[in-house]
C-alpha cells in the first residue's frame, strides 16, 4: 500500500485526492497529437496556478483522466469550471479550425464530469477516531506531571 501524502496550507493539513474524468462535446476523438500535448500543458499550468497537485494525468482521444490533490479552499466544481473554461478558450484560440464545426456551439467540453474521492483506509480512520480520546487523556495526564502549581 502506498504511503499517504498529506499536504499543508497555512491553517490546515489535508489529503483531498480525486479521480476526475471529462469529455469533449459529443465525445469526439479530437484529443490527439498536438491538441493533446497542448491540452496537457494547459492543464498543468492551471493546476500549478491553483495549487492543485497532479498525481496522474492521462489524455485519451475522447476523454481526460486526472488524479489530483485539490486543496480544501477550492471546491471540485470550481476547479473543474476553471479547467474546462480556460482550456476551452485556449483550444479555440490555438486551433481555430476546431471552432468552424457548426455543432460546437462555442463549447469545447461536454457538460458535467465524473469525480470520485480517493481516501485513506476507512478502518484506520475509525480506529483513530475511536481511540483518539484515550490518547488525548494520556497526553493530558503526562503533561500534568510536569506542572509546578
Amino acid at each position: 500500500m502506498a504511503k499517504i501524502k498529506y499536504r499543508k496550507l497555512s491553517h490546515s493539513i489535508y489529503h483531498c485526492n480525486y479521480h476526475i474524468v471529462w469529455t469533449p462535446k459529443y465525445r469526439l476523438r479530437i484529443l490527439q497529437d498536438i491538441v493533446a500535448d497542448y491540452l496537457e500543458s494547459k492543464i498543468k499550468s492551471i493546476c500549478e496556478w491553483k495549487e492543485v497537485e497532479i498525481i496522474e494525468l492521462n489524455i485519451q482521444p475522447d476523454h481526460v483522466h486526472i488524479v489530483c490533490s485539490i486543496p480544501p479552499k477550492l471546491s471540485v466544481s470550481d476547479f473543474m469550471g476553471i479547467v474546462k473554461g480556460k482550456t476551452a478558450i485556449a483550444m479555440f484560440k490555438s486551433f481555430p479550425s476546431i471552432k468552424k464545426k457548426p455543432y460546437w456551439g462555442n463549447q469545447f467540453w461536454a457538460r458535467g464530469y465524473f469525480a470520485s474521492t480517493i481516501g485513506i483506509d476507512e478502518e484506520k480512520i475509525i480506529r483513530y477516531v475511536k481511540y483518539q480520546e484515550d490518547k488525548e487523556k494520556e497526553r493530558e495526564n503526562d503533561s500534568k506531571d510536569f506542572t509546578l502549581f
